[in-house]
């Protein structure tokens, strides 16, 4: 369902908007709200940035529109690109001049002219942001809809205004766009407009990694990101611009015996997660999950196919992927490493007998994001079989009531020894030295195994005790 006309128009019919269209009138513009607000204010999602078109000099109504807001606008003006920002009432108001584009087969840049309206809608990526609401006093509300994306709207569907090939070939950042707004929207690419950002998916090349990293964040954010992915597997983008995870698809099979899909079953824990978490470095900790099955895929002829240590080797591979996709370096990708690695952990748990120690060390491994590991755990159980699936959340659950007894007994999370080097070093008279970290080795592994209570009288005993094996005695 989409709102009707009139209720778009009554979301407008506020003194700011009015005051835009004051604005434009007074320097005899017509001026309009075009563009991805209006397709929000349509389908009722937030919409905080607006942006605008006049037929003239963008500059000139922005700068009367600030002049008219007053104290509370804060005008800014981007001579280069002929178009300036307001910031108002939470709002940011976007003004440029009604333009027409032409393009360079090496660059998305395009050589801009001055156009008519007609001009300026035409050049849009996708009929559903090629509306236009007319502010003006004089025919407030009019809509201009000269593709039918109304119509698109209703139907859920995404194509271009004009030729596709043409207009993915210019800026081949809307093939990435296109699956951006077909995940957020749950909207389909029609046939014709996907055949052609299948046949261009090579122009991506052109497009920085910064701006590609953008919208994959922003699939990433969707409600259902999986449906994102696979556009970007299907349509050829993938290989291009992720090839790691592109390598996950497909089934080997080796006397008969096929190891599942990787790539599907990702995208199914990877929405998993995303019903139960709107973290962005969870989600894409759920895809990198398993993004070293490829590369530790082995069949042995006793137990069929192996993965061994594909956590470690994932979470080696995580610093790369994350600089070749332009991700941040920082501790959102040590977290997703984190995560990687340790995420076959709570699982093995489940799976064996769940000792006291096997879960102090976990509890104490995963810190602050223990509760994010257990539920990108809980998402990685996928199985068709639902018995399975019940056994396994019921044992997670027993592994979560041991966690939070033995934490609350131990002081497990994040604990360091009572005991730290520098004591260590005081109560023996000694420098730095291997023997300091073997024994503070030694308390740590104490009390996460249980032989000694989380307290200095215990792991004092036991410095005193290990020093003396090392041939190690007290000062004073």
């Amino acid at each position: 369902m989409i709102r009707e006309l009139q209720t778009v128009v009554g979301l407008l019919d506020t003194p700011l908007f009015h005051k835009i269209g004051e604005a434009a009138d007074s320097i005899d513009r017509p001026c309009y709200a075009v563009g991805g607000c209006v397709r929000d204010l349509f389908l009722d999602r937030p919409a905080k940035d607006f942006d605008f078109v006049t037929v003239g000099s963008g500059i000139e109504l922005a700068e009367e529109v600030s002049r008219r807001l007053g104290k509370g606008a804060h005008l800014t003006v981007f001579r280069n690109f002929g178009t300036a920002q307001v910031k108002s009432h939470d709002l940011e108001l976007e003004f440029v001049g009604a333009r027409k584009e032409s393009y360079s087969r090496n660059s998305r840049k395009p050589v801009v002219e001055d156009g008519t309206l007609t001009d300026d809608l035409s050049r849009r990526d996708f009929t559903v942001n090629a509306l236009a609401l007319r502010v003006n006093r004089d025919g407030f509300g009019e809509l201009v809809d000269l593709f039918d994306g109304i119509g698109d709207m209703k139907r859920g569907l995404l194509r271009t205004p004009l030729d596709p090939d043409i207009t993915f070939s210019d800026d081949p950042l809307r093939m990435m766009r296109a699956i951006r707004f077909a995940a957020q929207l749950g909207f389909t690419i029609v046939d014709e407009t996907f055949e052609a950002l299948s046949r261009n998916a090579e122009r991506i090349r052109i497009i920085s990694r910064e701006r590609i990293a953008t919208e994959l964040n922003k699939i990433m954010l969707s409600p259902r990101p999986s449906l994102g992915w696979e556009l970007l597997e299907k349509s050829g983008l993938l290989a291009i611009i992720f090839p790691e995870f592109h390598a996950m698809k497909g089934v080997q099979v080796v006397k008969g015996r096929a190891h599942k899909d990787n790539f599907y079953h990702t995208l199914e824990v990877l929405d998993n997660v995303a019903r139960k978490s709107d973290n962005l470095w969870l989600r894409w900790a759920a895809l990198l999950h398993d993004i070293a099955k490829p590369v530790t895929k082995r069949w042995d002829d006793h137990v069929g196919w192996t993965f061994h240590n594909h956590n470690f080797i994932g979470a080696k591979m995580v610093p790369r992927i994350f600089n070749n996709l332009r991700l941040p370096q920082d501790t959102k990708m040590k977290y997703v490493a984190k995560l990687v690695e340790l995420h076959m952990r709570p699982i093995a748990l489940v799976e064996d007998e769940v000792t006291d120690s096997a879960v102090r060390r976990l509890i104490n491994d995963a810190g602050d994001d223990l509760e994010d590991l257990m539920t990108l755990c809980e998402a990685d159980i996928t199985s068709k079989n639902q018995e399975k699936v019940k056994r396994l959340l019921a044992n997670f659950a027993l592994v979560r009531e041991k966690m939070e007894d033995l934490n609350a007994r131990d002081n497990i999370r994040n604990f360091q020894p009572p005991v730290d080097g520098m004591e260590i070093m005081q109560t023996f008279g000694i420098g730095g030295s291997p023997v300091v970290g073997t024994i503070k080795s030694a308390i740590k592994n104490a009390i996460l195994d249980g032989e000694i209570g989380n307290n200095h009288e215990e792991a004092y005993a036991l410095m005193l005790r290990l020093g003396a094996e090392n041939g190690l005695t007290p000062v004073g």
